[in-house]
C-alpha cells in the first residue's frame, strides 16, 4: 500500500469526481483510477460506488475514510517527530490557508478577531500556506485545526456539511489589474483586439484562481459580449507573483482585491476592465464538526472558544441583514 493511494482516495471522497480529483492530483484519469483500484485490492473491498454520479462511497468506503485520514495523520506526525519538528502546542491554532489569503486577508482578519475578543490574550497560531486543494486536504487529513479558503458557487469547496462546520468570513472581489500610467489610466484595457492582443499573466490551469478566471472569461463568450483577445505570456500558481509582473508592466492579471489595496491607493495599479470582467468570492472558515461542537474526539479549548465567538458573530450578521 502506498501513501499516495490514501491521498487519492480522500480526494475522491471529497470531490465525488474521478476527473476532478485526477486533475487536482496532477495525474491522468486512467492512472488515478488504477491507483484507486489498487487501494481497493489492497483493502479487499470496494470503496467506491461507481454506479452513481457524483461518485459516492460504499459502506466500506465510509468506514475506511475516517481510518485513512487517521493513518495519514499518524504517518505525517511520525515524520515530523523524526525530523525533529515539534507538534503544534495545545494552545496554538494551526491554519491551512491558500497563498493569496495568507498574505492579505488572514493577517487583517486575525487582527480584527483579536481586538474584538482576544485582546487580553492574543492568539498563538501556526499558518501553512498551500494551494486550495492541498489546504483542503490538510484539514481532511487532520494536519490543521482550521481551513480558510475561497468559495464560489461555480467552483465550490467539496467538503461534506455533515462532517465539516463552516462560517462565512466575508466577500472578496476578484478583478483584472494592470500597471497604472502617470495619469492613472491602465496600461492595458480589456477586451483587446485581434491585431493587438493583451499580454495575459495567468494562473496555472489547476489553480483555484485560474479556474475563477476561466469562469469570468466563459461568461464573456456569450453573444452579447465582444470577443476578448488575450496572449498568454506568463504562468504561475502565485497571485503575488502575478501582481509583481503586472506592476512591472508585463500585462494584466486577475487578482483578489485584498492583495492590491496598497497598490491601488498609491496608483501603481489600475483596473483593466469594467464590472463585467470582475467576480466575487466568499471567504470561508472550516473545521471538523467534532472539533467545533465537542464531539467524542479530544479538542483544543481555544479552538472551541474561537469557533463559538465566530458563530455568534455570523448569527448576529445574519439577523442584521434580515431586519426590515
Amino acid at each position: 500500500m502506498e501513501i499516495k493511494w490514501l491521498e487519492d482516495f480522500l480526494s475522491l471522497a471529497e470531490t465525488g469526481s474521478f476527473s476532478r480529483s485526477s486533475a487536482l492530483r496532477h495525474i491522468t484519469q486512467p492512472a488515478f483510477s488504477r491507483r484507486i483500484k489498487a487501494l481497493e485490492n489492497w483493502v479487499g473491498a470496494e470503496l467506491i460506488d461507481r454506479t452513481t454520479y457524483p461518485t459516492t462511497l460504499t459502506l466500506a468506503g465510509v468506514i475506511f475514510r475516517e481510518r485513512a485520514a487517521l493513518i495519514l495523520h499518524d504517518v505525517f506526525e511520525a515524520r515530523a517527530t523524526l525530523r525533529g519538528q515539534r507538534s503544534v502546542p495545545a494552545d496554538t491554532l494551526s491554519f491551512a490557508v491558500p497563498h493569496a489569503l495568507s498574505l492579505s486577508f488572514y493577517p487583517k482578519w486575525l487582527t480584527k478577531v483579536e481586538r474584538a475578543h482576544f485582546d487580553d490574550a492574543p492568539l498563538d497560531t501556526k499558518l501553512v500556506a498551500l494551494n486550495v486543494h492541498d489546504a483542503m486536504m490538510a484539514l481532511v487529513e487532520g494536519n490543521c485545526d482550521l481551513l480558510m479558503c475561497y468559495h464560489h458557487p461555480e467552483q465550490p469547496i467539496q467538503l461534506d456539511i455533515k462532517d465539516y462546520a463552516m462560517i462565512p468570513l466575508g466577500a472578496e472581489g476578484f478583478s483584472p489589474y494592470t500597471r497604472a500610467q502617470r495619469d492613472g489610466k491602465p496600461d492595458f484595457t480589456l477586451p483587446g483586439t485581434a491585431t493587438a492582443p493583451i499580454p495575459y499573466l495567468a494562473y496555472s490551469p489547476n489553480a483555484f484562481l485560474g479556474q475563477m478566471v476561466e469562469i469570468i472569461l466563459e461568461s464573456r463568450r456569450r453573444p452579447h459580449h465582444p470577443p476578448h483577445h488575450l496572449r498568454r505570456r506568463y504562468e504561475t500558481d502565485m497571485a503575488e507573483a502575478l501582481k509583481v509582473m503586472a506592476l512591472e508592466g508585463h500585462g494584466i492579471a486577475w487578482l483578489p482585491d485584498s492583495t492590491v489595496a496598497r497598490e491601488l491607493k498609491s496608483r501603481q495599479l489600475a483596473l483593466a476592465g469594467n464590472a463585467s470582467w470582475c467576480s466575487q468570492m466568499e471567504v470561508r472558515l472550516y473545521c471538523k464538526r467534532h472539533a467545533a461542537h465537542n464531539g467524542n474526539m479530544p479538542v483544543k479549548p481555544l479552538l472551541n472558544q474561537l469557533w463559538m465567538y465566530l458563530e455568534a458573530q455570523a448569527q448576529s450578521s445574519r439577523r442584521q441583514r434580515v431586519r426590515p
